[in-house]
C-alpha cells in the first residue's frame, strides 16, 4: 500500500471514529428527529466503518436507515409526484399494501455498513476481500439481521459491487444520482455553471465555514427542513440543531452559505467529504424567498467552487435532474447491496422480489424520465 492510500485509509477511519463519538450510545432522535436507530463501528482489518443497527420495530423511520421507508412510503411519494392525477388513488392503495408486506417480511431488521445517516454515503477505495471481511464480522455480531451497503454505483464502486455479487448479495436499485468529475473543465464548457459561479462571486454577505456557529445551527436546521421536509418528503431525515452543531464542530460537515443584510442566513450547503469526493447532504434555503434570488444556484455554486479548488469529484445525489444535467452531471444508478441468505424464507423472498422489480421496472423508469 502506498503512502497516499495509507493516509486515505487513516483519514476515513478517523472520520468514522468522529462519527462514533457523536452517535454511539446517543439517542438518535435527539440528532435526527425522525430516526430511531443506533450506531456502532465495524472494521475490515484496515479501516473502521459506522454501522446503523435496526430491529424493525420503529414506525415511520427516515429512509436513510429504513429499507421499508425507502421502497415503500418514499417510493410511493415519488410515483405520485410523476404519475397522472387519476392514478393517485390506486398508487396510494398499492403503496399501503406494499408497506404492510415489507413490514411483515421484517425488511427493516437490518444492519447497514458504512451508513453515515446521510442520503449519500461515500466509500473508501476498495481493497481485495474487504466486503467479505465486513460481511463475516456483521454476521457474527448480528446474525438475525440482513446486511446492507447503501449508496453504491457502478461508476465509483464497480469493485465493491462485483465482490458483493460474488458473495451472494442482492442488488436493489434505489435512485439515479448525478456525478461530476473534473469540475474545473466543466466550468469552462458549461454555460449554466459559468453563470452560477459568477453569481456566487458577486453575491455579498457570504458566510464561509469559519464564519458559522452559535445561533446559526438552529437556523441551518430550519432552512434544511423548509426544503427537504416541507417541500420534498417527510421521509427525509429531519436533522436537528444538535446534529448540525456536532457534525460541524467535529469537522464532518463543512458549511457554506449567504446571509441577508441583517446577518441572518438565507441559505446553506453542508459538504461531507471522503477521499476525493464531495457530497452535500445538507442543503436548505427559505422557500418563501423569491425565486429570482437564485438561492439554490448559489448553494450548488459554493460546492462547485470547493471541487474546483481541490480537484475533487462531486456526487450531487438525486433530485433536480434537469438542473444537474445542464451543469454536466452524469447520471448513475445507485444500488443497495443486501445479504440475506441466512434469514427466513419470507425475508429472502421479499428482498428478491424488490431486486427484480426495481431492476426490471424501476431502472427503466428512472432512465426514461431522467429522474
Amino acid at each position: 500500500m502506498n503512502a497516499a492510500a495509507r493516509v486515505a485509509d487513516e483519514t476515513f477511519s478517523q472520520r468514522a471514529h468522529a462519527f462514533a463519538r457523536i452517535h454511539v450510545g446517543a439517542d438518535s432522535r435527539a440528532l435526527v428527529a425522525n430516526l430511531d436507530t443506533h450506531a456502532e463501528l465495524i472494521d475490515d482489518g484496515e479501516r473502521s466503518y459506522p454501522v446503523s443497527i435496526d430491529d424493525g420495530e420503529a414506525q415511520d423511520n427516515a429512509w436513510v436507515c429504513s429499507p421499508r421507508t425507502t421502497y415503500g412510503a418514499y417510493a410511493t411519494e415519488e410515483a405520485l409526484r410523476y404519475a397522472p392525477t387519476l392514478l393517485g388513488a390506486p398508487i396510494r392503495a398499492a403503496g399501503r399494501g406494499l408497506d404492510r408486506w415489507l413490514r411483515g417480511a421484517r425488511i427493516d431488521r437490518a444492519v447497514a455498513i458504512n451508513n453515515w445517516w446521510l442520503s449519500t454515503n461515500l466509500y473508501p477505495r476498495w481493497r481485495i476481500g474487504c466486503a467479505q471481511r465486513l460481511l463475516q464480522g456483521a454476521l457474527q455480531r448480528w446474525p438475525g439481521h440482513a446486511v446492507w451497503l447503501r449508496s453504491l454505483n457502478r461508476d465509483d464502486h464497480a469493485d465493491w459491487l462485483e465482490e458483493c455479487e460474488r458473495l451472494g448479495f442482492l442488488l436493489i436499485p434505489s435512485r439515479q444520482v448525478y456525478l461530476f468529475r473534473d469540475v474545473a473543465a466543466l466550468a469552462q464548457r458549461r454555460h449554466n455553471l459559468q453563470i452560477d459561479l459568477r453569481l456566487a462571486r458577486k453575491q455579498p454577505h457570504r458566510a464561509g465555514d469559519g464564519d458559522i456557529g452559535g445561533a446559526d445551527y438552529a437556523r441551518i436546521a430550519w432552512l434544511y427542513a423548509r426544503l427537504y421536509m416541507d417541500r420534498y418528503s417527510r421521509c427525509n431525515p429531519r436533522y436537528t440543531e444538535a446534529f448540525v452543531r456536532s457534525w460541524h464542530r467535529a469537522g464532518l460537515l463543512q458549511l457554506d452559505g449567504f446571509r441577508d443584510e441583517a446577518g441572518q442566513l438565507m441559505c446553506i450547503a453542508g459538504v461531507f467529504r471522503q477521499g476525493r469526493t464531495l457530497t452535500t447532504p445538507i442543503v436548505g434555503y427559505d422557500t418563501d424567498q423569491p425565486q429570482r434570488l437564485g438561492l439554490y444556484r448559489l448553494l450548488t455554486a459554493t460546492t462547485f467552487e470547493r471541487a474546483i479548488a481541490s480537484g475533487d469529484a462531486i456526487n450531487f445525489s438525486a433530485g433536480a435532474a434537469g438542473f444537474k444535467r445542464l451543469r454536466g452531471g452524469q447520471p448513475s444508478i445507485e444500488y443497495s447491496a443486501v445479504y440475506a441468505r441466512h434469514l427466513p424464507a419470507r425475508t429472502q423472498r421479499a428482498l428478491g422480489w424488490l431486486s427484480a422489480l426495481t431492476r426490471r421496472a424501476g431502472v427503466p423508469i428512472m432512465r426514461r424520465f431522467e429522474l
